[in-house]
């Protein structure tokens, strides 16, 4: 059973951000520092990237690790209506497989950037700097960071 009232579970899941969430920021803020420069949320690609930098034909995704499932230990399991949330995650991590499959069919390049990375911190940790910059200048087509 839920701990909170219907109410109280609706206001607290309006707060969870679908964009502009805080490691979003964290990773605009560093890429903007470093030089590079970028669009959001562009409509007419497949997923509406959180990032999308088109001088590098790369973008961003900075997925939160509940929603997304990355299976780490923010990978929790609400406890109510398990049916409903099985169906819902599944259905996230289709359409994340989809969107990624369809970006590098167009010769995208794609990372994703789990938000556990940044948890905690307030500018993205060196490690996840380096991933990140390396992945721009390089050839490589996918990369994850997180794992």
């Amino acid at each position: 059973m839920d701990v909170h009232s219907p109410e109280q579970r609706s206001f607290n899941m309006s707060k969870i951000r679908g964009k502009d969430s805080r490691p979003e920021m964290m990773v605009r803020r560093w890429l903007w520092s470093n030089g590079y420069r970028y669009r959001l949320h562009c409509k007419h690609l497949p997923g509406k990237p959180d990032i999308v930098l088109p001088k590098y034909r790369m973008v961003i995704f900075v997925h939160g690790c509940f929603w997304h499932r990355h299976g780490c230990v923010f990978t929790t399991f609400p406890e109510s209506r398990k049916d409903f949330w099985l169906a819902k995650f599944q259905d996230n991590v289709n359409r994340d497989k989809r969107n990624v499959a369809s970006l590098l069919e167009k010769s995208w390049r794609v990372m994703v950037v789990w938000e556990c990375c940044l948890r905690g911190k307030n500018e993205v940790p060196e490690l996840v700097a380096g991933q990140i910059s390396d992945f721009l200048n390089s050839d490589i087509r996918y990369a994850e960071t997180g794992l």
